[in-house]
């Protein structure tokens, strides 16, 4: 897998990650307060430390690190990237590149993190966010039994920031919604 495997794959990619968007009715959609769900960032997922090594340095010729912090037991590198990735109406200008935990049935784009207004401190604040963008998400998902729901709260060493994460999954795609960005995650690692 090389950077180029990666360009290959994004438009197929981004049309199932658009049509899972629409799905769960989180595309171009604002609270009460007119604030709108954005795009953070997009995530790849790699089986090997060579694959990883490779892609980190096709990366860093298209961005610059601003962390490689340690989460559940390996690295992960976020790339600012200098030209941004088009999702729909969205500007991506952020990559998460795990390194490997586990091996994974496919190498490539595996998933893209939204940001729900609101700044959610806990799981019950993010559920809340994410109902005002969205009132009729239990309906969707009861009516869909496909989708599968994980909460989490992953945090790396120093960061002080309170990032609950609820995860979509159907098939193989996911969409994540945080209440903060990579970049101010990132911040706070930096403040501790």
């Amino acid at each position: 897998m090389q950077y180029q495997d990666l360009t290959q794959q994004w438009p197929a990619f981004s049309k199932a990650m658009l049509a899972f968007t629409h799905q769960l009715g989180l595309v171009k959609q604002s609270n009460a307060n007119n604030e709108a769900v954005w795009c953070d960032h997009v995530a790849l997922r790699v089986n090997d430390i060579a694959t990883a090594e490779s892609l980190l340095a096709e990366f860093k010729q298209r961005g610059k690190v601003i962390s490689d912090s340690i989460i559940n037991g390996r690295p992960i590198y976020i790339i600012v990237l200098d030209e941004p990735l088009i999702l729909g109406g969205w500007q991506i200008d952020c990559v998460e590149l795990p390194f490997p935990g586990k091996h994974y049935p496919q190498q490539g784009w595996e998933h893209v993190e939204l940001v729900l207004p609101g700044n959610a401190a806990s799981m019950a604040e993010l559920d809340q966010a994410l109902h005002a963008v969205n009132p009729d998400i239990d309906t969707v998902l009861a009516n869909d039994s496909s989708i599968k729901i994980k909460r989490s709260a992953p945090q790396a060493a120093g960061e002080t920031l309170a990032n609950p994460t609820i995860a979509f999954k159907q098939g193989d795609i996911c969409i994540k919604v945080h209440s903060a960005g990579i970049k101010a995650v990132v911040a706070s690692e930096s403040a501790a």
